[in-house]
Parts: structure tokens; sequence; C-alpha cells
């Protein structure tokens, strides 16, 4: 048996047991395994952390990706509005117009009736007024004295009251 420690890797084996031996009485590996216990308790939580974090951030992202698309659904409301909103001013100013052409014409249409209608009045009392003008010279030329006078005077009644 002494052979057996003149071999330095015996001398490690031995070693290596009592050493072994020590850390079983010590409590060495209860140790080890709780600093292990805590090693990947603190690593789950970690990764439930992680994956709380994750879950936060996918749900934000899902939250303005829907407040995106919602803001772009009521840009383009907006904007519809907008178009619809400028049509019906356009077409409304449209109308106004129309109707104001409409009323300027009927105004000018009346002026220009009240303008014939002025103008032939004035034709009739001047053809009223020569003709009366002639038939008092004809008359004058023809008959002499009071009759002339009486017939005269009453022809150029009747013809004012006829005319006018």
């Amino acid at each position: 048996m002494l052979e057996f420690f003149k071999e330095p890797e015996n001398w490690v084996a031995v070693a290596f047991v009592i050493f072994v031996a020590i850390m079983l009485y010590v409590g060495a590996h209860k140790k080890i395994i709780e600093a292990l216990d805590h090693r990947s308790a603190r690593i789950k939580a970690e990764l439930d952390e992680a994956r709380r974090l994750r879950d936060e951030a996918a749900s934000l992202l899902a939250d303005y990706q829907r407040k995106q698309r919602e803001a772009e659904h009521e840009a383009e409301a907006i904007v519809a509005d907008a178009r619809a909103e400028a049509e019906r001013v356009a077409a409304e100013a449209r109308t106004k117009m129309e109707e104001f052409v409409a009323r300027r014409t009927k105004l000018a249409e009346a002026k220009i009736g009240q303008a014939e209608a002025q103008a032939l009045a004035d034709v009739r009392a001047a053809a009223a007024d020569a003709a009366v003008s002639a038939a008092e010279a004809i008359l004058r030329d023809a008959a002499r004295g009071k009759v002339a006078d009486d017939l005269i005077a009453q022809g150029i009644a009747d013809v004012k009251t006829k005319l006018n």
C-alpha cells in the first residue's frame, strides 16, 4: 500500500475526497444549491419582468397604431367634409349669381319697358300737339268769326282728351 502514496495522482485523489468530505460536513452543497436557486429565481423574475414589459410595449404599440388609424380616418373625414363644404359653397354662390343676374335682367327689361312706354307716350303727345296745331291752323283758315273760334276750342279739347 505504500506504493499507493508514491504516485502524485493518488495524493490528488485523497485530497479531493477529503475536500469533498469537509464541504459536505460544512454544508457547502446546501449553500451552493441555495445560491443557484436564488440565481434561478432572480433570472425567472427578470424574464417575467421582461415578458411583462414586452407585453406592455406591444399593448402600447397596438394602441398607438389604433390611434394613428383613427387620426387618419378623422383626417380623411375632415378633408371630405371640407370638399363637400367647398362644393356646397360653390353651388350656393353659383345659385346666388344666377339669381342676381336674373334679377338684374328683369330690372333692365322693366326699365326698357318703361322707357319704351315713356317714348311711346312722348311720341303720342307730340303727335297730338302736332295734330292739334295742324287742325287749329286749318280751321282758322277755313272758318272765321265766333263760330270758328268755338269749333276750334271744342275740337282742340276733344283731341287732347282722346290722345292723352
